[in-house]
């Protein structure tokens, strides 16, 4: 009985650091996870803002007579891009007829916070397009 007792004694006074190590070598992937998901969340909620600014673009353009409102969609998603601290430009295509499908695209250069921490990972280009008919 005190045979075991001493194998098992001098087996863990072994691995004392073990744990240590461990944790040494999970950290980095455990941290990459977590910042890889923060920054997933932060590229989805830009993405759902980029279109929703399209898309009031789009809509503003399309009730609007023809040829008329060019400049106050792209003011209505600007202000929208604006108030989320978005740095970035809505551009309407209005063919100018009755009918017609607008168009209304915006381009963002999405900064990655962990810049250096994934090498190559700088900067994701995020765009967003909207068409919808005119409704006369």
């Amino acid at each position: 009985m005190k045979a075991t007792s001493n194998l098992c004694r001098s087996i863990f006074r072994d691995q004392k650091g073990q744990n240590l190590v461990e944790f040494a070598l999970v950290l980095p992937l455990l941290l990459l996870l977590v910042i890889g998901i923060a920054e997933f969340g932060r590229a989805w909620m830009t993405q759902n803002i980029l279109t929703g600014a399209a898309r009031e673009a789009a809509r503003l353009a399309a009730v609007a007579p023809p040829g008329g409102s060019v400049a106050l969609a792209e003011a209505r998603g600007n202000s929208i891009l604006a108030s989320a601290g978005i740095a970035a430009t809505v551009k309407v295509n209005d063919p100018g007829v009755s009918y017609g499908t607008v168009t209304a695209k915006v381009d963002f250069v999405f900064p990655v916070l962990i810049v250096g921490f994934i090498p190559g990972l700088n900067n994701i280009t995020l765009s967003s397009e909207t068409s919808m008919r005119r409704e006369f």
